[in-house]
């Protein structure tokens, strides 16, 4: 028998020593077949970027060949004391919120109900995630003509007998049109992820609950809710992401208008870019855009590595 070895044990107070690193050319084998993807992102993100602050900077309308001129932040100045952008900013704020609040009510609504054991359930889930898989382009395109419509519209035909007939919602009533579309397309996405949430619960904590008596609203708010508080923000904030972008729906239905009534921050930047030719202050409009895009995302990000790390 051998005597078994003994390893010496490291001074109380001391780490142990960290393990080796491999050697570069070992790293860089790891890393080389991620390269190209990360310099197709490079390219098709970063210098985009980097040209639209380079345009921010220079005032230039395409109209007047050879007027671009160095005006520094005046841009932005100009930008940020624009009514219209002011304007842009409150319908980006109002369209965001009320579509993200109302899908998210029904997302929960839908979700608890398919949570539900009952006869063709997978035919259900499967017509109820239809409108998220259709294009935002088709999807604003068969809502104007086919249900917005004030002579023969669907939406007309079954208010008719409440005595509605020949409403043009679109132009009475634009930003709700607007909102209309949008939670049908958004209520989906809310859905499933609240649905997950769902499914991820106990069943143990939930039998207990009824043991103890506890009856189905009061499981639901003081179980069911809390579980699905990070589910619900993660919702929120990856659904605020996406609608704050919202231009299909605007450009297909209303254009903006009627006055500006529906104009939001992408549609914004779209008509000084492609109607007024202004390079400079589009170029700062969409800066600014992104950067309030990238604080939305950051406390997205937040949620989510939160979540996983309770779930761990």
């Amino acid at each position: 028998m051998t005597a078994p070895t003994v390893r010496a044990a490291a001074p109380r107070g001391r780490r142990p020593a960290p393990p080796p690193k491999p050697p570069a050319a070992q790293r860089w084998r790891r890393r080389g077949p991620l390269l190209p993807a990360l310099l197709l992102t490079i390219v098709l993100t970063q210098i985009p970027m980097l040209l639209t602050v380079f345009y921010s900077l220079f005032s230039q309308n395409l109209l007047r060949p050879g007027s671009r001129e160095f005006v520094g932040l005046a841009n932005y100045a100009d930008v940020l004391g624009d009514r219209l952008f002011r304007n842009a900013v409150f319908n980006t704020v109002v369209l965001t919120a009320s579509t993200v609040l109302l899908s998210m009510a029904l997302g929960i609504g839908l979700a608890i109900l398919l949570d539900k054991k009952f006869l063709g359930r997978s035919i259900v889930r499967t017509l109820l995630i239809t409108p998220f898989l259709v294009m935002p382009a088709a999807a604003a395109l068969l809502w104007k003509t086919s249900i917005f419509n004030p002579v023969f519209g669907l939406l007309n035909w079954v208010l008719s007998p409440f005595g509605v007939d020949n409403v043009d919602w679109v132009s009475r009533f634009p930003m709700a049109s607007i909102i209309l579309v949008l939670v049908w397309q958004w209520t989906p996405f809310m859905m499933l992820i609240v649905l997950a949430g769902l499914q991820s619960q106990s069943p143990e904590v939930l039998e207990a609950a009824t043991v103890d008596g506890a009856g189905p609203w009061s499981t639901f708010g003081y179980i069911t809710l809390p579980h699905l508080r990070q589910f619900i923000e993660l919702g929120i904030l990856l659904g605020s992401i996406f609608i704050v972008q919202t231009f299909d729906a605007i450009f297909m239905i209303t254009q903006g208008g009627p006055g500006q009534a529906t104009t939001n921050l992408p549609y914004f930047i779209y008509q000084e870019s492609f109607r007024a030719f202004d390079v400079g202050e589009a170029a700062a409009a969409g800066v600014l855009v992104v950067v309030a895009t990238i604080i939305i995302a950051t406390f997205a990000l937040r949620v989510i590595s939160n979540l996983f790390r309770e779930e761990v």
